[in-house]
C-alpha cells in the first residue's frame, strides 16, 4: 500500500515540476496581454502655464490648461492586423486635446497606434498615423512592457516623430509601489503644425505662407511600475514657439505655450489602484503560482521517497513459541 501511495505522489511532484515552467514561459506570453477593446482617458493639467492668444498673437499667463488623453482600442482592426501579422495585436485610437482656462480648444493631436498585445512592440501596418500623417514608429509609446527591465528604452515622440532613447535614472517608491524613473529630453525641434487650428480660417498651409515656423521642446518623465510596465504618474516640461515669418508682425519669436504638465490628482489614485490589481495577476502567473508548484513538487518528491523507503524496509521477524512437553494418553 505504501508502494502504490509514493507512486502516486512521485507522479504528482512530476505534474507540479513540470507546471512550473509552463507557466512562466509558456502561460504567461498568451495570458498577459493588453485587452484589444481597452478603453481609458486621463487628464493631465499645466497651472499658471502661459498660452497664445490667437486674436492678438501674443503669450499671456493663464491660471491653468487642461490636457485629456483618451485611449480606445478597435477591436475589429486588430482582428484584420492580426492575419497576416500572426500574431496578437492592439490597435489603439488616441487624441490629446488641449484646451485653455476657456474650455475652448487650444491644439488636438489624434493617433493611431499599433502594437504586439505582449511586448508592446510596434506592429507596422496600413492606418499607423499621427495627426493624418502616415508614421513608422520604432520604439515603445504611451506603456512599457510587462517586466521592464531597469535599462534606457526607445520612445517615440508624436511631435518631432522620431524616436530617441527614454533614460533609466533609478528606483523610486510612489503611492506604496517600487517603481522605476524614466526620463526623455527633446530638444528644441521644429515641428508640424497641427492640422486643427483654434482659429477659424487658418490652416497650416496658410500659416507656411507666411513663413512662420512652430518649434517643441520637452523634458518627458514617466514612473513606470516594472511588473506590468504601466506608468503610474507622469508629466512634461512643455514649450512651443512660433518663429519668423509675417504673422508675428516683426518679432523674432513668440512662446505658443509653456507650462508644467502633471497628472490630476484624482487619476494619480485610480491609475495606481488599477495598477496595484493587474500587478497581483501578472506575479501570479510568473512568481507565486510557478514557485509555490516548484516547491510543492520537491516536497512531494521527497514525500514519496520516505515512503518508498519505508516501504523496502525489511520486518522484523515474527516471534516463535516454545514448545511446551508432550501430553501421553493412556
Amino acid at each position: 500500500m505504501r508502494r502504490k501511495a509514493s507512486l502516486v505522489l512521485l507522479a504528482c511532484a512530476v505534474f507540479c515540476a513540470a507546471l512550473s515552467p509552463l507557466l512562466r514561459w509558456y502561460a504567461f506570453p498568451r495570458l498577459a496581454r493588453i485587452p484589444a477593446g481597452q478603453y481609458q482617458d486621463m487628464v493631465l493639467e499645466a497651472r499658471n502655464a502661459t498660452l497664445l492668444d490667437y486674436g492678438t498673437m501674443r503669450a499671456k499667463k493663464v491660471p491653468k490648461v487642461t490636457i485629456v488623453q483618451t485611449l480606445k482600442g478597435d477591436v475589429e482592426a486588430a482582428e484584420k492586423i492580426e492575419k497576416t501579422a500572426g500574431r496578437p495585436v492592439v490597435v489603439w485610437d488616441s487624441l490629446s486635446y488641449v484646451q485653455g482656462p476657456d474650455g475652448k480648444m487650444v491644439s488636438k493631436l489624434p493617433e493611431r497606434y499599433i502594437f504586439d498585445a505582449h511586448s508592446q512592440e510596434p506592429v507596422h501596418a496600413t492606418g499607423e498615423m499621427v495627426d493624418g500623417d502616415p508614421v513608422t514608429r520604432e520604439g515603445i509609446e504611451f506603456k512599457w512592457p510587462f517586466l521592464t527591465r531597469n535599462r534606457d528604452y526607445a520612445y517615440f515622440d508624436a511631435q518631432t516623430r522620431t524616436t530617441s532613447p527614454i533614460h533609466y535614472r533609478g528606483t523610486r517608491s510612489f503611492r506604496g509601489l517600487t517603481v522605476y524613473y524614466f526620463e526623455q529630453t527633446i530638444p528644441w525641434t521644429k515641428v508640424r503644425m497641427p492640422k486643427t487650428l483654434p482659429v477659424q480660417g487658418i490652416t497650416p498651409e496658410s500659416v507656411a505662407r507666411t513663413g512662420t515656423t512652430r518649434w517643441y521642446s520637452t523634458v518627458r518623465r514617466f514612473w513606470v511600475e516594472p511588473v506590468t510596465g504601466a506608468p503610474v504618474y507622469g508629466e512634461e516640461i512643455h514649450r512651443e514657439e512660433l518663429r519668423g515669418g509675417t504673422l508675428l508682425g516683426g518679432r523674432a519669436k513668440v512662446t505658443a505655450f509653456a507650462g508644467h504638465v502633471k497628472m490630476r490628482e484624482d487619476y494619480i489614485d485610480h491609475t495606481v489602484a488599477l495598477v496595484k490589481h493587474n500587478r497581483t495577476l501578472v506575479l501570479a502567473l510568473t512568481s507565486y503560482v510557478p514557485r509555490g508548484s516548484l516547491a510543492l513538487g520537491v516536497l512531494l518528491l521527497a514525500l514519496s521517497l520516505w515512503l518508498e523507503a519505508r516501504a523496502r524496509r525489511p520486518r522484523d521477524p515474527a516471534p516463535t513459541q516454545t514448545a511446551g512437553p508432550a501430553q501421553v494418553s493412556a
